[in-house]
């Protein structure tokens, strides 16, 4: 694997509104980055583009402060209005090469990969990283598959030239069995935004993927 750009980091949180409801996109996202997280990932399914464009600029503003990364996640249109460094597309969203044509060279596209194949579908179509899993059993997302484990994380990371970030199941406990399997760093979204306390779940999660 080759060295990633310094913009994508090794903490990503995901922000979401169904898996807890006591706090905002907005609200979440700045427990995230006081926590240490380097990377937001704002994603809602309901919002309508409008809202979601307003909810991105006022998180972009929270990141911004804090030298962090807002990357959008399935909505380019949103992405680019909103004018976020970076969106994630899921497998049955825009496809990358178009994604690239509207957003341009210096934002960053992310994409999910499930498999092996799809990860090196991603890379070949011009992806700056792969989000890979699930890596272990997750609540925070339905998921119709099993778990990839550490040995498809592994295999995965091996064979990829771009970041991988893992995602599914992952906690600060288990974090660094990740990275040592060759993920680039980790995904989250209940273990912060379902966390009794988000800010201490992302700073101890910011501490087992920087050490």
């Amino acid at each position: 694997m080759t060295h990633p750009p310094r913009r994508i980091g090794r903490l990503h949180v995901v922000t979401d509104t169904t898996v807890q409801k006591r706090y905002t996109h907005e609200e979440i996202a700045a427990l995230a980055v006081a926590g240490g997280a380097r990377d937001i990932q704002l994603r809602d399914k309901r919002m309508h583009d409008e809202e979601l464009v307003a909810t991105a600029r006022r998180t972009l503003a929270l990141c911004a402060d804090a030298g962090a990364v807002l990357i959008v996640n399935d909505r380019v249109e949103v992405a680019r209005v909103a004018r976020a460094h970076g969106v994630h597309l899921g497998r049955a969203d825009t496809p990358i090469a178009e994604a690239r044509a509207l957003l341009g060279p210096s934002v960053i596209i992310g994409a999910t990969a499930g498999t092996l194949t799809q990860a090196l579908e991603a890379q070949a179509a011009g992806a700056d990283y792969v989000g890979f899993g699930h890596i272990f059993p997750t609540a925070s997302k339905h998921k119709s598959t099993p778990p990839v484990g550490l040995e498809g994380l592994r295999e995965v990371c091996a064979a990829l030239r771009i970041p991988v970030i893992a995602i599914g199941g992952i906690t600060a406990d288990n974090a660094a069995d990740v990275l040592a399997a060759g993920a680039w760093g980790v995904a989250v979204i209940g273990a912060v935004c379902a966390a009794p306390d988000p800010e201490a779940a992302a700073r101890a999660l910011a501490r087992a993927t920087e050490a």
